[in-house]
């Protein structure tokens, strides 16, 4: 049984990019179809599929490589908020990923939205993970 569901999502991506698979399937859930979204949006993953006719519910993610050096998009996923331990962040406390570079996923009042999205509505919340 899977105690932190998010951190098992994030490691399955984690481990399909590091082995070139082209394509993962993850155990369905709201947070992480939104998760996926933000990941898509953001440029992180080529496409992505919920399959919601099959049992148990699953999404299909096609992983992002570059072109010519065959890298990963997703060079670092960290989880940072745990069941045992949350970390909250205020406006002003934001983290900012590699400079910029990358992107922190919060959970706000707002839904779970982007470092930069959160920052431009002026409102804190729960850090999910770090992407880079």
């Amino acid at each position: 049984m899977v105690t932190d569901p998010i951190a098992d999502y994030l490691t399955r991506i984690r481990n399909a990019s590091m082995a070139r698979h082209k394509v993962v399937e993850i155990p369905a859930s709201n947070i992480k179809k939104e998760i996926t979204k933000i990941l898509f949006d953001k440029g992180y993953i080529l496409n992505y599929k919920f399959e919601d006719e099959t049992f148990p519910k699953t999404i299909k993610i096609a992983l992002k490589y570059h072109p010519l050096t065959k890298e990963p998009a997703m060079t670092n996923i960290k989880r940072v908020s745990t069941p045992g331990l949350r970390k909250y962040v205020g406006v002003e406390n934001m983290p900012r990923v590699l400079n910029g570079l990358g992107i922190a996923i919060l959970s706000t009042s707002k839904g779970l939205m982007t470092d930069k999205e959160a920052r431009a509505l002026n409102i804190g919340g729960e850090v999910i993970c770090y992407i880079s």
